[in-house]
């Protein structure tokens, strides 16, 4: 099974298009979204940009193989405007032997561990906007960045889990990190 994940959409559609072509071509399982979804109003981009209807949109076409998770800038009102299931705080996937925790990284994350100390898998999330990986004891901590706004001079990015390795991606499809779980 093949996964895609991205985080930290923020109403931007540049890169989401992007996201839709390897789709299109890497004919992924599952979509997950890790989160901020829509633009949320203090970010620095062009209105030109940001099409929330497009997202939506986004969201509607590949419902049928989507996980969603609510992230920290995504309101009530946009949840519940979206006609998708929208998970808040944390989902479950397991697959290959491997438990994946989602979250957007907001409660969860490399920092924030505690729940997370005796188990084994990935805790999989976005809302720093920089991707990494770390691995700790039987857990490894992949944060994914953002497609839209990244942080740190990193690069908008995202990530694929396929036949036991995942691996972070730029936005013109170069290896940032991978790792095999």
């Amino acid at each position: 099974m093949k996964l895609l994940f991205l985080s930290d959409i923020h109403g931007i559609i540049i890169n989401l298009k992007k996201i839709e072509k390897i789709i299109e071509k890497e004919k992924f399982d599952k979509i997950i979204v890790l989160g901020d979804l829509y633009y949320p109003g203090f970010n620095s981009v062009s209105y030109q940009e940001v099409d929330n209807f497009y997202i939506r949109d986004f969201l509607m076409k590949y419902r049928d193989r989507l996980i969603c998770m609510q992230g920290n800038c995504d309101s009530e009102v946009d949840i519940e405007k979206t006609e998708v299931p929208i998970s808040s705080d944390l989902s479950f996937l397991s697959l290959d032997g491997v438990d994946f925790y989602l979250t957007h990284g907001h409660h969860y994350n490399y920092e924030k561990n505690q729940k997370f100390v005796d188990r084994h898998g990935v805790l999989i999330y976005g809302h720093f906007h920089v991707p990494y990986i770390r691995q700790e004891g039987n857990m490894t901590y992949v944060c994914v960045g953002s497609i839209s706004l990244p942080r740190a001079g990193s690069k908008a990015s995202y990530g694929v889990y396929f036949n036991h390795f995942i691996t972070l991606y730029d936005m013109e499809g170069n290896v940032l990190k991978e790792v095999c779980i």
